[in-house]
């Protein structure tokens, strides 16, 4: 099973500081994991230390994997100025770094993806003319049609609207424990992150200020510390936890 650890990872924009040694226990192939904090925490900037993007001190330690590609990302921004169908775009994302030839595995593979994220009806527009929303979730199956063992997923709920956002992390969350993938996504609604996440990493300042399970890491105290908001964890009639939000301090 794939695995991840961090190990005093630090990252610097010239000379300062971004990420101030991020120690983790070792996140395991299966797992949700949501990757929290306010804005400029430090989020992308982790996400682009795993993948080897940015330099910095520590290590990045990922193990029992043989994939071509074992991390596959999805970035904040989804903006592509290519004239492809969404189609040709994710099938862009299978062939990188693969063989030139496109087999009848990538062209399944491909029709997997979009049949996933509920966007075949999408196969054949251009990908400039879709919503930001759409782009969203094609950058979302340009990542899943990699077949990686870690995925990341950069604020993948940004643009579209609740229907769409509690779809995706189902199959994010579907996803992880069928095929034991390690998902890590970063998320602003700590309400999500409660309900589909088994694991959070809260980061603020580039600093680590949590990491362990979900319902023990999301707490009033967490809320008053890192977001400055009053607010309480209840449990609903189902069992499940529900974030409640009272004010801004």
């Amino acid at each position: 099973m794939v695995s991840l650890t961090l190990e005093q990872v630090t990252a610097h924009y010239g000379k300062r500081e971004v990420l101030s040694s991020i120690t983790t226990p070792t996140l395991s192939g299966g797992q949700v994991v949501a990757l929290l904090g306010p804005n400029a925490a430090g989020k992308s900037t982790l996400f682009r230390r795993i993948l080897g993007l940015l330099a910095g001190g520590g290590q990045v330690r990922i193990a029992g994997t043989n994939a071509e590609r074992p991390v596959a990302y999805m970035p904040q921004e989804t903006r592509i100025d290519a004239v492809l169908s969404v189609y040709e775009s994710v099938l862009l994302a299978r062939m990188q770094g693969r063989r030139l030839k496109v087999q009848p595995e990538d062209l399944a593979q491909v029709d997997a993806a979009l049949d996933e994220l509920n966007i075949q009806t999408l196969a054949q527009r251009d990908i400039g003319d879709l919503s930001g929303g759409q782009r969203q979730l094609v950058s979302a199956a340009q990542a899943l049609v990699q077949s990686p063992d870690i995925l990341l997923l950069d604020e993948p709920t940004s643009a579209l609207d609740l229907h769409r956002q509690i779809g995706l992390l189902s199959v994010l969350r579907r996803l992880a424990e069928q095929r034991q993938m390690l998902i890590i996504v970063a998320l602003h609604d700590l309400g999500h992150a409660l309900r589909f996440a088994d694991q959070a990493i809260v980061l603020a300042g580039g600093a680590l200020k949590a990491c362990g399970p979900t319902r023990a890491v999301v707490t009033a105290e967490l809320l008053r510390e890192v977001y400055q908001v009053e607010g309480r964890i209840e449990t609903c009639s189902r069992g499940s936890p529900m974030l409640v939000v009272e004010t801004a301090l």
